[in-house]
């Protein structure tokens, strides 16, 4: 995917925010939480980065294009270094999961102020 289809797609998913931070760095939310980073060419956040949970962090951080995110691994965050190795449907299931990841850790009352389960 191109981060303008993925830009499209994370800000798809329920009550997703779109922000740009740290010189030019595109940072979708859900409920204030980050889930995925998109960074300027050359950055060193990385082209996308995003949350995994906790238990595939280890073998995604060391899966093919893909590596521990920089700044962000201690949180399991990987970056896709080589946007190749996934399909679009691929890239797409794993921002979903990285929203939903970040969704759950958040207050019940939160979840509810924004319409999540």
């Amino acid at each position: 995917m191109t981060p303008k289809q993925v830009d499209a797609y994370c800000r798809s998913l329920p009550a997703a925010t779109r922000t740009v931070q740290w010189e030019g760095v595109t940072v979708f939310k859900v409920g204030g939480k980050m889930f995925c980073l998109i960074g300027p060419p050359g950055h060193s956040v990385a082209r996308l980065c995003f949350k995994c949970p906790p238990e595939h962090f280890e073998a995604l951080s060391h899966a093919k294009g893909f590596k521990p995110a920089p700044y962000l691994a201690r949180a399991t965050w990987v970056a896709l270094e080589d946007p190749s190795v996934l399909t679009p449907a691929e890239t797409r299931a794993y921002l979903k999961q990285a929203h939903a990841v970040v969704a759950a850790g958040l207050s019940k009352k939160k979840r509810a102020e924004l319409g999540l389960k």
